[in-house]
């Protein structure tokens, strides 16, 4: 089904962190279709490799670069490095992101702060990073944080839950303080997607979260990357601070 026209992103460069697997492959992989060059960065080295020669197969302008988010001097020298390229990178996707299930009470105080660092500060490294380089240069930009879609709480997933949250907020302040630079910043709010990472989860609890959405059956990779890719285009240039819920209905449905 064919739900943007051809080239629409012609001429754009996206920066996508965790680009190398799960949704984080299928933006860069949307955004490429649609014509942008694209930048995967993620830690797993063999696995951006790999990602990143599947989309020139697929005829998309890609490279990746090694990145940690949480490691303020690597994010600092990629944009050093961006700041050298004639190209301009637009476009920031910051889908980094993890955590660990476990019972609130059984959460260290060091797996705490370890999933905050990861998913709120690393986002918040990258976005200012992204920021300051474009106003060097006087570009505009658009970021799109990926979230989890968590208005319901977040039972034994309380770190990433926190740290999510903060994002949210980061992304509607950021919006306001942008703006005056020309950059929007939005996020897309996933809920059960059909993606590796559900590998990771009870598939006895994943199969009750299911059944019981409004929109009974797991999201698709290519919806989240949809969302992401409409909030980038020129179609939501009057679009900032919002996060999209694509997640079958379930923060209007909460299921345990």
């Amino acid at each position: 089904m064919r739900i943007f026209a051809d080239g629409i992103l012609k001429g754009r460069r996206a920066l996508i962190s965790g680009g190398g697997s799960g949704i984080g492959y299928a933006i860069a992989r949307q955004l490429g279709q649609l014509g942008a060059s694209v930048i995967l960065a993620a830690r797993g080295v063999e696995r951006l490799a790999v990602a990143a020669k599947s989309l020139r197969e697929l005829g998309i302008d890609a490279i990746w670069s090694e990145l940690n988010i949480r490691a303020e001097g690597q994010v600092t020298q990629l944009f050093e490095e961006l700041s050298r390229s004639e190209r301009t990178v637009d476009i920031l996707v910051n889908n980094a992101g993890g955590q660990f299930s476990a019972d609130a009470l059984d959460i260290s105080p060091n797996g705490f702060r370890s999933v905050v660092d990861l998913n709120l500060n690393g986002t918040w490294l990258m976005s200012h990073g992204f920021a300051r380089y474009l106003r060097s240069r006087g570009n505009s930009g658009r970021i799109v944080n990926i979230v989890l879609s968590i208005t319901s709480g977040a039972p034994c997933y309380v770190h990433a839950g926190a740290a999510r949250a903060g994002v949210i907020n980061m992304t509607r302040t950021l919006a306001v303080e942008w703006a005056k630079i020309g950059i929007t910043v939005n996020g897309v709010a996933p809920g059960v997607i059909d993606s590796e990472g559900l590998k990771n989860y009870d598939p006895a609890s994943i199969a009750n979260t299911v059944a019981r959405l409004p929109i009974a059956r797991l999201g698709r990779e290519e919806e989240v990357a949809a969302a992401v890719a409409f909030l980038v285009s020129d179609a939501a240039t009057y679009i900032t601070g919002e996060t999209l819920f694509v997640d079958g209905g379930k923060q209007l449905a909460p299921v345990p």
